[in-house]
């Protein structure tokens, strides 16, 4: 923030006698210098040869093997931005070349302390202020200045240059490792150098850029012509808290146009979806205009910077608080954007909506949603200059206290995980399971829905579920009925032998048989009371109420066929037994249904 504060004093401080002829006034305020230097002027068909002709190297970067090499490339890149664009202005088709050597002059700093939200901006207008210090000082006979032999022969780290505070020094970590730069505290008091030297005269000598600073304060970006600026009455070029009459305007509409047009696209894209019938497109449509809506604010830093060239602390509260929006907007797309491609998916035929790849689907969707979420919160961090130790820490804090506080929610979340991957059972199974017996209706990342046999709903916790034991009935590939056909025990053998056969006859190749399932019929019990034939068949497939009507239509045929061949069934007995002592025993009797 000292940086900051910094910088936004560079507009109040450029030199009165420069101010009259730019419609300037002492209270102008700073931003984007080098940019703006790059950038500004209208066009001058002295120059018109020279902006066509493109640059013929346009990757060539700063050479910063000494600290000659870092002033020379900082100077002659300023030197090549005045000759190419100083009568040009900013317009489109030279902004890519600008943007280069703005980045060949920037190169040249150690920016390693200024958060990277503001990077660009706090960098090119601290390479502008130094290059305004630099054209007023007197410099050192350019053979003075330590070159790449003499620093390997005196092992030099650093040069300063004489009667100043502005260092150049070899940098011993990161990406710029060995390399000379300007060190980071030329960088942060560059605003303080300029403000000190503003009042001299510029230096004769080469590679001079007068005027600079104030063009940029000046001029508009290329979306905006020049003419219409200056054709404005002197009332709205005056300077009012550091920027222009014409500059508040202008911020003041971009604001509210910003803000209307996000709210008209989310509003005009919820309105849309309704329109459509089909599933895939309305969740498109809610999902395209989000995200549309999300980067309004990046547009409205853009135009606010680059075109209306809005400067100083206003640009850096503005830009930031508008990149703040942006990063707040993509995380509530991209968790929202989960349940919208998630939906998206089970609208496809071969899913289930309610069924338990459906589910998977949410939780998949939702999970990386989320993690892609904390991704950009963690970066965003970073790049408005938390470091990402303090993040981690908070999403630790963060995770732990949500943990304690939803941790039933949890428990719930990872038995549905649980049910997903293992899949006991699905969506219109019946199943058995904690004394319910039912239809699964659906299944949520909470619970379990049954619709049991008598109409009831049961909703069960997933963590539940996931230890439980569960009948699955609905996965059964037949229905198993075994029965007992009783008849009295002083049935003779050969009726025995007959109901045998009939029971055989009825059954050989019925309805519902499969091959490897072939009927059984035996003669097994033979009791006091009663002499009982085993019988066991396999339905195929396991439709129940099918099954039900086989088995009516088999029983009455067993029953007429039984009648017809005079073979009694065995009818429930009941013995009392009287002992001497007047006490009752009971004997059960046995019966079963046919």
């Amino acid at each position: 923030m000292l940086q900051f504060k910094r910088f936004s004093r560079l507009t109040y401080n450029l030199p009165v006698r420069d101010l009259p002829q730019l419609g300037i006034s002492r209270s102008s305020n700073f931003a984007f210098c080098l940019f703006a230097t790059l950038a500004t002027i209208g066009a001058n068909p002295l120059f018109a040869q020279d902006v066509e002709s493109p640059d013929p190297h346009p990757l060539k970067t700063a050479d910063t093997s000494s600290p000659r090499a870092t002033l020379t490339s900082f100077l002659e890149t300023f030197d090549e931005v005045h000759r190419r664009f100083y009568g040009e202005g900013r317009r489109f088709r030279s902004d890519a070349t600008r943007r280069a050597l703005s980045a060949r002059a920037t190169r040249c700093l150690d920016l390693r302390d200024v958060p990277e939200s503001v990077r660009y901006n706090v960098g090119r207008e601290a390479a502008v202020c130094l290059k305004e210090v630099l054209d007023r000082i007197e410099l050192p006979p350019e053979d003075d200045w330590p070159d790449a032999e003499q620093v390997a022969t005196e092992e030099l780290t650093r040069w300063t240059i004489p009667d100043t505070e502005i260092t150049i020094a070899r940098v011993n970590e990161g990406p710029h490792e060995g390399e000379f730069l300007f060190t980071p505290a030329t960088v942060e008091r560059a605003v303080d150098f300029y403000t000190i030297v503003k009042d001299l005269p510029y230096q004769d000598k080469e590679m001079v850029t007068p005027y600079m600073i104030q063009f940029y304060l000046a001029e508009p970006g290329w979306m905006l012509p020049r003419p219409w600026i200056r054709a404005l009455p002197s009332w709205a070029r005056a300077r009012w808290f550091g920027q222009a009459v014409w500059q508040w305007v202008a911020l003041i509409l971009t604001l509210v146009a910003a803000l209307g047009l996000m709210l008209t696209i989310y509003v005009f894209g919820r309105r849309r979806a309704h329109v459509f019938r089909s599933n895939v497109m309305r969740y498109l449509i809610t999902i395209a205009f989000p995200v549309a809506a999300m980067l309004v604010p990046l547009a409205a830093v853009y135009f606010i910077g680059e075109q209306i060239r809005v400067s100083g602390t206003v640009l850096l509260v503005v830009g930031f608080s508008l990149r703040l929006v942006f990063f707040f907007a993509l995380i509530v797309v991209l968790l929202g954007a989960g349940n919208r491609i998630a939906a998206l998916v089970i609208a496809t035929p071969w899913i289930q909506p309610r069924g338990l790849d459906a589910q998977f689907v949410r939780l998949v969707s939702r999970v990386a949603s989320i993690v892609a979420a904390i991704i950009v919160f963690l970066e965003g961090g970073q790049r408005f200059g938390i470091p990402l130790s303090t993040l981690l820490a908070s999403a630790g804090v963060g995770g732990l206290a949500v943990a304690l506080a939803a941790q039933d929610t949890l428990k719930n979340v990872f038995g549905s995980v649980m049910i997903t991957l293992d899949k006991p059972y699905r969506v219109g199974e019946r199943i058995v399971t904690k004394g319910y017996d039912g239809l699964v209706e659906e299944i949520g990342l909470r619970s379990t829905k049954i619709r049991l046999l008598n109409g009831h709903q049961a909703s069960i916790p997933n963590e539940e579920m996931a230890r439980s034991d569960i009948e699955n009935i609905g996965r059964r590939p037949y229905i198993r009925r075994a029965a007992t056909i009783e008849m009295p025990s002083f049935t003779p053998v050969a009726k025995i032998n007959r109901a045998l056969e009939i029971v055989r006859d009825a059954l050989q190749d019925h309805e519902g048989m499969k091959e490897d399932f072939p009927p059984r019929v035996y003669l097994r019990d033979i009791n006091p009371a009663s002499i009982g034939i085993l019988v066991i068949y396999w339905y195929h497939p396991p439709d129940y109420w099918e099954y039900l009507a086989f088995s009516e239509k088999l029983n009455l045929q067993l029953m007429q066929q039984f009648e017809a061949e005079h073979i009694p069934f065995a009818k429930r007995t009941l013995t009392v037994e009287m002992s001497d002592t007047g006490k009752q025993g009971v004997a059960q009797g046995e019966s079963d249904e046919v």
